[in-house]
C-alpha cells in the first residue's frame, strides 16, 4: 500500500547526506533496520521509486530518512530529493525488510551503508542494548562520516572509522580480511553487512572463509 506524506523539515548531516522528516502514515509501522519504496509526488517523479532506510525510531511520531545526494545519479531522485522541502509530497509504500537485529556482534559500513543500522543503534541505545556491539565504519574521507559523534556515544566508543583516501592521522586501513582478523575477537557472534555492491560481496566471502555467517543488505545508488 502507498502513502502520500508531506516533508516536515529538512537538514543537511554532512556535505551530501541530507535528513528527511516526513509526516508519519496513521497506524504506519516499521523494524528497525527495515525500508521503504519512496518517490517524488510529482509528474515525471511518480515511478522512479528507490528503497531508503527508516533511520528515526519506530514509535517517533513522524518518519525520518538519512539520505546522500546522489548529482550524478542519472534519474536524479536524489538530487531532487535534494531540492525538496517542507510542505513537498513524497511517495512511500509500507515497510519491507531489510537488515534485522539477531543479537550483539559486529556492525560493517560503507558510507551510506550506515543507515539501515541508525535506527537499530537508536533503539538499542533507548533500551540500554548497545553493550557487545561493534562498528566499523569506511568512508573516503573523514568529512563523509555520517553521524560520527551519535554512533559514538551510543556506541560508547566501540567504532572504528576508516578513511581510505586520506594519510596522516586517523585510520585509513580498508576493510578486509587482515583488518576483520585483527580486530574481531569472536567470528560466532552476528555480522551485519551494508554499502556498495562490491564491498559486501567482498566482506561476506572473507567473514565466510573465517567461520562467521553474515547478514547482508545492500542500498547503495
Amino acid at each position: 500500500m502507498d502513502h502520500i506524506v508531506k516533508i516536515i523539515s529538512t537538514h543537511n548531516v554532512t556535505h551530501n547526506v541530507k535528513q528527511f522528516n516526513v509526516e508519519k502514515p496513521e497506524g504506519f509501522i516499521f523494524t528497525p533496520g527495515q525500508a521503504t519504496d519512496l518517490s517524488i509526488n510529482e509528474p515525471g517523479w511518480k515511478g522512479k521509486k528507490n528503497p531508503f532506510t527508516f533511520t528515526g525510531l519506530a514509535d517517533d511520531d513522524h518518519l525520518q530518512f538519512t539520505i546522500k545526494i546522489y548529482q550524478d545519479s542519472e534519474e536524479g531522485v536524489t538530487r531532487h530529493l535534494n531540492e525538496l522541502d517542507k510542505g513537498h509530497e513524497l511517495i512511500i509504500s509500507d515497510a519491507w525488510g531489510a537488515i534485522e537485529y539477531k543479537g550483539p556482534g559486529y556492525f560493517i559500513a560503507g558510507g551510506a551503508g550506515i543507515t539501515p543500522f541508525i535506527a537499530i543503534f537508536r533503539e538499542l541505545y533507548r533500551t540500554g542494548k548497545t553493550a557487545s556491539n561493534t562498528l566499523f565504519f569506511s568512508n573516503l574521507t573523514n568529512r563523509d562520516i555520517i553521524l560520527q559523534h551519535e554512533l559514538e556515544t551510543m556506541l560508547n566508543g566501540r567504532c572504528i572509522f576508516t578513511t581510505t583516501r586520506e594519510t596522516g592521522p586517523g585510520d585509513h586501513r580498508k576493510i578486509d580480511e587482515a583488518f576483520l582478523k585483527n580486530e574481531v575477537t569472536d567470528f560466532s557472534k552476528h555480522f551485519y553487512v551494508c554499502g556498495p555492491d562490491a564491498m559486501v560481496a567482498d566482506i561476506t566471502k572473507i567473514l565466510e572463509n573465517l567461520g562467521a555467517k553474515a547478514d547482508s543488505v545492500v542500498f547503495e545508488k
